[in-house]
């Protein structure tokens, strides 16, 4: 994602992620690419360290104009680590983004990017608690993004809902019971699955285009599509 943005020539890129060595493998990379004006590294926590991350952002960059809330995980077997990352912590960052972006609060505006899946619309046997927590997400961010909420605050919400794509994430899927786990492995290896730029490509279609409140699947390297109300 934050490639693609660089390639655009975005003023700076923040990235915030709890692993510290990959954070700056990545930043050294794009430094390289890039500049190194275009992009920084915070360490962060999403779900204990928002208010010190926020605060950091803020002072020293002042406006954001855009973000992404890309933090993930999936393993049944940690319920409440599941809801408290994927979910929870989203709407935290959403909302107190969100309240700093509003126009009609003295904000500029922005976007939020809300990263669900496509498992916040379609169900299967074999993953309820990382079904429950994209599905909440699709709910918030059709609510938060509403019509309503967009012409008061001027701050566009939108989600992104992902196929299955080659991560460490789904590399390490963990299933509440073991013994699901050959069946799941036969579904997935018949679903369409893409490389992470896909992605990428998608949150830049969705920046340009999407209306708020609105949701968009990207899938089997497929153009990012709407998904109808």
């Amino acid at each position: 994602m934050v490639d693609n943005f660089l390639e655009r020539d975005v003023k700076l890129a923040i990235i915030i992620d709890v692993n510290e060595e990959l954070g700056l493998k990545a930043i050294e990379s794009m430094s390289t690419k890039y500049g190194s004006d275009k992009v920084v590294f915070l360490k962060c926590d999403v779900s204990t360290n928002l208010d010190e991350t926020f605060n950091i952002v803020i002072s020293k960059y002042k406006f954001v104009d855009i973000l992404v809330n890309n933090a993930g995980i999936s393993n049944e077997k940690t319920l409440k680590s599941v809801i408290d990352i994927n979910l929870i912590s989203l709407m935290e960052w959403s909302v107190k983004f969100y309240d700093y972006m509003r126009q009609d609060r003295g904000g500029h505006g922005g976007t939020i990017i809300n990263v669900a899946s496509v498992y916040g619309l379609e169900i299967t046997p074999f993953a309820p608690i990382y079904h429950a927590s994209k599905s909440g997400v699709i709910g918030f961010t059709k609510s938060l993004g509403h019509g309503y909420n967009f012409k008061k605050s001027g701050v566009r919400v939108v989600a992104l809902c992902p196929g299955f794509t080659y991560t460490q994430m789904t590399a390490n899927t963990v299933l509440r019971d073991d013994d699901m786990l050959e069946d799941f492995m036969k579904l997935a290896k018949s679903s369409e699955w893409q490389q992470v730029d896909a992605v990428g490509k998608g949150v830049i279609e969705i920046v340009e285009k999407a209306e708020s409140g609105t949701i968009w699947i990207v899938q089997g390297s497929r153009s990012a599509v709407m998904v109808k109300k």
